[in-house]
């Protein structure tokens, strides 16, 4: 076992002094890494029938910090100092920040969007509740907090500049950080470190309306295609895959050598956002594009970056800039209307929807578990639905009319 260390605390104010966190140890993996470094274990001891007794409170890479196993020591204490003589007398609630710190530990190593959850905590967050103890902040809390990111209403940021204010966040942006604050109450009831209420159950959390509701037309399409053709082959290629494929930018540029079945005409997409795998079927265009770009390596990126080779992190703005000639969003203000390049996606499946695909096809094909989001695309079928209520007209008729000829 590799030697357990005394955790620093930090130096005293004054005196310089360094202060150590009571009874608790740290003491480094062997061989698992996190972050780039030897995984961290932190151990407490304690006093109990007088014998020191050791005990695990977990690693780094599952979310334990400093902070947490001190608050499991003092927790253990007070059961064995008090047990059931103080019922009334609960251990104080960890402060926000404690969690808040130890979760954003644990995401770096199960969320993708964990580099999200620590902006939303950095700049919103830790600034408002970092100081509060978990049961010190109420629901009457939360909704103050909601205004208070939100404030100036759904204006615009145009507006707000003109009207000298600084501009809200977005409702999404809003319910978001609502969502991260009831995550970590989550992760800290998990954890053993708090078994209180979690204010979130009695907060309204904002309604959001960002869909796409812009899709293309054929001819739109070709003139889109054509135009990136003209000044970027990758861009060009990226688009034409999202738009015949329903892939999303960056499952474009996750994909690798080994991901693509030529022969049967196959995209595996293994960096979906879901976390789940799905297929993607090729049209001839997209075949035909990846035949040229398909690397013999398996672990190389089908579109690498053109600066270093690896992968690619944004979509190029000569897409944007592709749109802006064309004119697509001029005199749209309403940002659900405006073609962006997850509009390829939304065509995708509109178009699949304007054919009579069903639903579930559609949904399968995005990579949703679910049919809820791709519900929005039932009213792009009612010829079909036209079609289902004739049938169940000719059938009912049927059946009544044999029966009036047996009697």
């Amino acid at each position: 076992m590799a030697k357990r260390q005394l955790v620093k605390k930090g130096k005293k104010k004054g005196s310089g002094e360094q202060q150590y966190y009571t009874g608790v140890f740290s003491r480094e993996h062997a061989t698992k890494l996190h972050q780039g470094r030897p995984d961290v274990c932190y151990d407490i001891c304690y006093k109990k029938d007088g014998r020191l007794v050791w005990e695990k409170v977990g690693w780094e890479s599952e979310g334990y910090s400093p902070q947490v196993a001190e608050e499991v020591r003092n927790n253990r204490i007070r059961a064995i100092r008090h047990g059931e003589e103080l019922p009334k007398d609960k251990p104080k609630a960890p402060l926000f920040k404690d969690v808040a710190e130890g979760f954003i530990i644990w995401a770096k190593s199960n969320k993708k969007s964990w580099k999200d959850d620590e902006s939303r905590y950095t700049h919103h967050l830790k600034p408002e509740f970092d100081e509060k103890r978990l049961d010190e902040i109420s629901a009457l809390d939360i909704e103050g907090f909601k205004n208070k990111l939100a404030k100036g209403g759904r204006m615009r940021r145009e507006d707000h500049k003109k009207a000298g204010k600084a501009p809200g966040l977005s409702l999404a942006t809003v319910k978001q950080c609502l969502a991260l604050i009831r995550e970590i109450y989550n992760k800290a009831n998990d954890w053993g470190l708090y078994e209180g209420k979690n204010p979130l159950t009695k907060v309204k959390m904002p309604k959001v309306k960002n869909a796409r509701e812009r899709f293309l037309t054929h001819k739109e399409a070709e003139a889109l295609l054509t135009e990136l053709k003209s000044v970027s082959s990758n861009t060009h290629d990226i688009s034409l895959i999202s738009l015949h494929c329903g892939l999303r930018a960056n499952e474009i540029f996750s994909l690798k050598g080994q991901d693509i079945q030529l022969s049967q005409e196959i995209i595996h997409v293994v960096d979906a956002k879901n976390g789940e795998s799905r297929d993607a079927y090729m049209t001839d265009d997209v075949k035909e594009i990846l035949k040229a770009r398909t690397p013999q390596e398996p672990e190389e990126y089908v579109f690498k970056d053109k600066r270093h080779g690896g992968k690619i992190k944004n979509v190029s703005q000569a897409f944007m800039k592709a749109v802006e000639r064309l004119r697509f969003n001029q005199g749209i203000t309403d940002r659900r209307k405006k073609v962006t390049f997850h509009t390829l996606r939304h065509t995708f499946a509109s178009w699949l929807a304007l054919q009579g695909e069903s639903l579930l096809t559609i949904a399968e094909l995005l990579g949703h578990k679910t049919l809820d989001m791709v519900k929005r695309y039932a009213h792009l079928v009612p010829a079909e639905k036209k079609k289902a209520g004739r049938r169940l007209e000719a059938g009912f008729k049927k059946a009544t009319n044999t029966q009036g000829q047996e009697s």
